[in-house]
């Protein structure tokens, strides 16, 4: 499935520049629990968008697959081991300086004890409930194709 969704602060007339190639590979983890609650992150102070809510992940490293980023990401910022992932999303969030290409994966195994292991809070929320949260503009598809799941 692919979405695409355009996030734009105010209506602008598009320009090329050299800002607006910009195109950044990111990874996103789906992670449940026994009770069907789903894993978000705050971003910690000092990164852009601080106190906003997001699924954990990253960016990928040159050569890396998404896959292996996943399992990365998930490894440093919340301590835990992704075992199995699949593939439910991919699409882009353009912002005027930069397009983040989103490759979204329902994790459906992991083993660990989750904890904010960069300074971040994390929380386990009821995918119905995620809209009590500040969730980044970027993951709405995500959180709207959770809500239809």
């Amino acid at each position: 499935m692919r979405l695409r969704q355009e996030i734009q602060a105010l209506p602008r007339p598009l320009r090329l520049t050299r800002a607006s190639s910009v195109q950044i590979r990111v990874v996103a983890g789906l992670v449940f629990d026994g009770q069907g609650r789903v894993l978000i992150a705050q971003r910690p102070a000092g990164k852009a968008l601080a106190g906003r809510w997001e699924f954990p992940g990253g960016k990928l490293e040159p050569g890396e697959s998404p896959l292996a980023a996943l399992e990365r990401e998930l490894r440093e910022e919340t301590g835990i081991h992704a075992a199995e992932g699949t593939r439910v999303m991919h699409y882009a969030a353009t912002y005027p300086a930069r397009t983040i290409w989103l490759d979204v994966w329902l994790v459906r195994g992991w083993s660990g004890d989750p904890h904010g292991r960069e300074g971040q809070a994390l929380e386990w929320v009821a995918p119905s409930r995620l809209h009590e949260h500040d969730i980044l503009e970027a993951d709405a598809p995500i959180v709207a194709w959770l809500a239809r799941r």
